[in-house]
């Protein structure tokens, strides 16, 4: 089958080898050559993955059968729907059906309409006094966040990124002059997981567990980035997600495919649900409309199911098994100097893959190009396999040595001390459980 992958970091990597593996004949497009799909692909199309007329150009050029979409961007100009109209089916949610990402309100809006678990209160504004005084009657801390798509970057939370709700106050009004409207939400304390899902618009299956490190450097600390790594476990739970968590987050996700069905916007695709997990039930943080990045690189080469048969059912809504091998993986991001603030762009690194091959561990690039230039986002994820975390972990940092260049990465992504934080964390809140082994 020939398959268009839209995209070029380091999710589509993965997703490109597990497309080929899977016996796929592999076409890109996206805005860089990424030097690891590259070698993958029987051709490549350079284009902006939002340009959606030149992808569909690219598309019927290569006489592709089925296009597979990485990034949320595209989804939000509505690839799918134009890929669809001129006879590709995709892999990915329609514009409507991706606004469960790409429109914040809407998604808060829509659990509330038909009653998701794991809702939260929330209000959108494009008053300043209104705003102003719904925060004052709140009284407690909030999270301030822009209606549309962020990357990871534009959301704030008291006690973050913002001392208290003045500062709220002025963050929420400088969105509302700049977009016309924002999203307040209440904060929720507790530990972040993420939760993905295949789904064919009626039937979801779903994909290991895996914990993302989203702040930039180690010990949770510095800027929140798209993901400067993740780990996930062998039972597919985390150490801190119980059986009765997990069904509860499962349900927010089945739930939610069931009330898209009901609305007439059926969803397909990669569903993605960032929980925080307190005392209570699991709270939606966030719905994603495609894989995590990096949390593919976790899932994707554990998948015993072919994807090319996935993707098969996805389009013909007949999604019928996705199995994974009962490992453990962890993930780590090495990024340029300085991001994600002003991150250096434009210097070469040096990359041994063959060193890294004999390590064990698997090599995914992203924003790199061919001549193995840095391009400003993070650049190269490497990965780890193996029965245990703390050996998955051990891979991991073995490939780090053999790749050289004015970078920096997260030591502490996957480790054990980690892990133990999390927990004790959950603790804290004053959640009773068990802790599940990893």
């Amino acid at each position: 089958m020939r398959i268009l992958l839209v995209g070029g970091g380091g999710r589509e990597n993965a997703i490109g080898e597990t497309l080929v593996k899977s016996g796929a004949e592999l076409y890109v497009v996206s805005k860089h050559k990424n030097p690891g799909l590259a070698r993958l692909a029987k051709g490549y199309g350079l284009a902006n993955e939002t340009e959606v007329e030149k992808v569909l150009a690219y598309a019927e050029e290569f006489g592709v059968e089925m296009a597979f979409i990485g990034p949320e961007a595209p989804l939000e100009k509505g690839i799918v729907d134009v890929l669809e109209e001129n006879g590709i089916p995709a892999v990915g949610p329609s514009r409507e059906a991706a606004k469960l990402e790409t429109d914040k309100a809407f998604a808060r809006a829509f659990m509330e309409r038909h009653k998701i678990p794991g809702r939260k209160a929330f209000k959108v504004f494009n008053d300043v006094s209104e705003m102003r005084s719904w925060i004052d009657e709140f009284g407690g801390p909030v999270v301030v966040k822009p209606i549309g798509l962020t990357g990871g970057k534009g959301v704030r939370v008291v006690g973050h990124q913002l001392r208290d709700n003045d500062e709220a106050k002025a963050y929420a009004e400088e969105l509302i002059r700049r977009d016309g409207k924002v999203l307040v939400e209440e904060r929720t304390d507790g530990v972040e997981f993420t939760f993905q899902v295949f789904c064919d618009g009626k039937h979801i299956l779903p994909m290991p567990l895996a914990q993302d490190y989203p702040h930039a450097y180690e010990n949770d600390e510095g800027p929140i980035t798209g993901g400067m790594g993740s780990y996930s476990c062998s039972n597919h739970l985390l150490p801190f997600v119980t059986k009765e968590d997990y069904e509860r987050a499962f349900e927010t996700l089945r739930a939610t495919i069931e009330a898209m069905r009901k609305e007439g916007t059926p969803y397909k695709g990669i569903l993605y649900g960032q929980f925080m997990l307190s005392r209570g039930e699991p709270v939606l943080i966030e719905y994603n409309a495609r894989f995590g990045d990096p949390e593919a690189i976790n899932v994707l080469p554990l998948l015993k199911t072919p994807l090319t048969e996935i993707a098969e059912g996805i389009v013909d809504g007949n999604l019928r098994k996705a199995e994974f091998e009962e490992k453990a993986t962890v993930v780590k991001y090495l990024v340029p100097k300085g991001y994600p603030v002003n991150p250096i762009k434009g210097v070469k690194v040096e990359v041994n893959e063959k060193a890294i091959e004999e390590n064990g561990a698997r090599l995914y690039y992203a924003s790199i190009d061919e001549n193995f230039t840095l391009l400003g986002s993070r650049a190269i994820a490497v990965a780890g396999i193996a029965e245990t975390l703390e050996e998955a972990e051990r891979i991991t940092e073995s490939a780090v040595p053999h790749i050289r260049g004015e970078l920096f990465y997260r030591r502490d992504v996957g480790t054990r001390e980690s892990v133990e934080k999390r927990i004790r964390l959950m603790r804290e809140l004053g959640k009773e459980f068990e802790p599940n082994s990893c």
